[in-house]
């Protein structure tokens, strides 16, 4: 029987996203940008359901398209509030407009990869949790990333879930030592 980290539970979307996507390491600006809008989305609700309307969230959000978004207007967000197939929080939506400008800014001046990256040196932390208990739900690194981007303009992202961030993105592997993902990833990350 394949170990898994236990968050992920049997849910077949829920383990095709652990096994596939949940900590390997993302340097796409525009992946980072949209992995960032949808755990601003997932802020008072589960994973899970973020995942089960992560298509429609694509489709309405332009696939996530940061210059697309950037242009939305008042008009567009009311579209997006019309629409049952997406989380319907008028925050959440007005926030992922501003933050698709505030991606313009940055992806012009620094890059919104290199930014994001520096949190942890540019380079993935390789933890090593036995149990779920074990893992932290904010760091230094993920309060520091919070407190950039909150300073920057960026909503739905504090602490937690720029640490929820860091680890679907692989900027820390936290897998479990037992997952069977633990050490492939931990291998990506040294490539």
């Amino acid at each position: 029987m394949t170990e898994r980290c236990g968050w992920c539970g049997s849910d077949p979307l829920y383990v095709a996203y652990h096994d596939s996507e949940w900590g390997v390491p993302e340097r796409d600006p525009r992946a980072l940008w949209e992995k960032l809008v949808l755990d601003g989305f997932q802020a008072g609700l589960s994973w899970i359901t973020i995942l089960r309307k992560r298509e429609a969230l694509r489709a309405q959000f332009d696939g996530f398209d940061p210059e697309r978004v950037a242009g939305w207007t008042d008009e567009s967000i009311e579209n997006a509030m019309q629409n049952p197939a997406i989380i319907r929080h008028r925050g959440k939506i007005a926030g992922a407009v501003t933050s698709a400008r505030l991606f313009i800014e940055i992806e012009s001046s620094q890059g919104f990869a290199p930014f994001l990256w520096s949190f942890v040196d540019h380079a993935p932390i390789q933890n090593r949790w036995a149990t779920l208990a074990d893992v932290p739900t904010a760091t230094a690194e993920s309060k520091a990333m919070a407190a950039a981007l909150k300073r920057q303009g960026f909503a739905f992202c504090g602490p937690v879930i720029c640490y929820a961030f860091m680890q679907a993105v692989g900027m820390v592997n936290d897998h479990l030592t037992c997952c069977h993902r633990h050490q492939p990833v931990r291998a990506l990350s040294a490539a």
